[in-house]
């Protein structure tokens, strides 16, 4: 038996995990360029570094996938690991002759009928001359993936003289699927006319007539130079349309931070349609600049969320926010990016993060209040250390 002379120290230790340190208590300088605020709760941890990370949950278990050398992913049974990898997507280079293709950006993986698609990002950073490919498999045990190429080119490439391709940024796409009529559409975009949709074809491989799209644009910031909106994702829920996007600077902090509230933060607007037009909580469009902030830098330790996805929940289990962020203690380049994630409830159709955990078996989730959580924990220390 341990000696109960410890229990104090236990309780003392668990009570200054339960209670958050006090805004007041922070370093007041941090207050100048990191947001001290804690009406937003911490992240649940994902113990994976991971900047862009996409998730899906298929079969019981969580698969990852993030940008990197050929576009590792990793398997989980729960969001928290412990992460295992289980290969890349690509063997090698992409087969599109551009930018980093041996070291894609922010893909999404989706599963259709046995097949998964994964949809990734060539470009450079600054640049407007980038891709969308993809690539598809009918198992995620590691076996070789086949890359099919360029889905979309903007500024130079096959099909960029076509419009929107002249004006936009092919990068960062995402999936959804209209549940009224099934057509399934990709959307993509960032600082170049912000982000736009696409329908695609019934093999999912490539746009809907590609010499004349049917494109429609989802969020753009119209009196501004620069138009800080990207890391598009969609999800759905109760009849409302959530487009999702990260807004602000994402990267190259460790040339200087921007003014505080710059940084990325993760916003949403909602339409009854999947092609819009969505609006905010203010009812303001997302096309003139709209986009009500869901998440954001928090309690001096949390910085410069984005990247984001959603996975939807059913009648007994919630919604997951979940991205990467900067934690300030550690590091502020795209190697020190970890991967984060929140319960999504919603209050009139908007969607919010609460406090909360996520406890899952054979890939089922539960939703656990932290203090709950944290209370079971610590009565169960109490048994273990009488």
């Amino acid at each position: 038996m341990y000696s109960r002379g410890l229990l104090p120290l236990l309780l003392s230790a668990l009570i200054s995990l339960v209670v958050a340190t006090p805004v007041s208590h922070l370093d007041p300088t941090l207050s100048r360029v990191f947001d001290t605020t804690d009406k937003l709760p911490l992240p649940n941890q994902g113990n994976l570094r991971a900047h862009d990370p996409n998730i899906l949950q298929y079969n019981g278990s969580f698969y990852l996938f993030k940008g990197g050398p050929h576009v590792p992913f990793f398997k989980a049974t729960d969001l928290s690991g412990p992460w295992t990898k289980i290969g890349t997507v690509l063997d090698g280079d992409s087969v599109i002759h551009m930018g980093n293709r041996s070291r894609p950006w922010a893909p999404t993986t989706i599963e259709r009928d046995g097949t998964f698609y994964c949809y990734y990002t060539l470009s450079w950073s600054g640049s407007r001359t980038s891709a969308i490919g993809v690539a598809t498999t009918t198992t995620l045990d590691g076996s070789p993936w086949t890359d099919h190429g360029a889905m979309i080119h903007t500024g130079h490439g096959p099909g960029s003289q076509v419009w929107p391709f002249t004006i936009t940024n092919a990068i960062d796409a995402s999936f959804i699927t209209d549940n009224s009529t099934g057509k399934s559409y990709l959307n993509y975009g960032s600082f170049w006319h912000d982000i736009w949709q696409l329908p695609l074809s019934d093999d999912l491989l490539s746009i809907e007539n590609p010499k004349d799209p049917d494109a429609v644009q989802l969020t753009f910031i119209p009196h501004e130079k620069i138009k800080p909106e990207e890391g598009s994702w969609m999800s759905y829920h109760d009849g409302y349309y959530y487009a999702w996007f990260s807004h602000g600077q994402c990267c190259r902090f460790n040339e200087g931070f921007p003014a505080r509230g710059m940084e990325y933060s993760i916003r949403v607007g909602r339409s009854r349609n999947v092609r819009g037009p969505f609006v905010d909580k203010e009812n303001q469009l997302l096309l003139d600049g709209g986009g009500t902030i869901v998440y954001a830098s928090n309690h001096g330790k949390v910085y410069a969320p984005g990247g984001i996805g959603v996975l939807a929940g059913n009648d007994t289990t919630p919604d997951i926010l979940y991205y990467h962020y900067l934690n300030t203690s550690i590091g502020f380049t795209d190697a020190d990016a970890h991967l984060g994630w929140n319960v999504l409830k919603h209050s009139d159709g908007w969607p919010f993060v609460v406090d909360g955990i996520v406890s899952t078996d054979s890939g089922a989730m539960e939703y656990l209040p932290n203090c709950f959580y944290l209370t079971m924990l610590m009565f169960s220390w109490l048994y273990i250390w009488s």
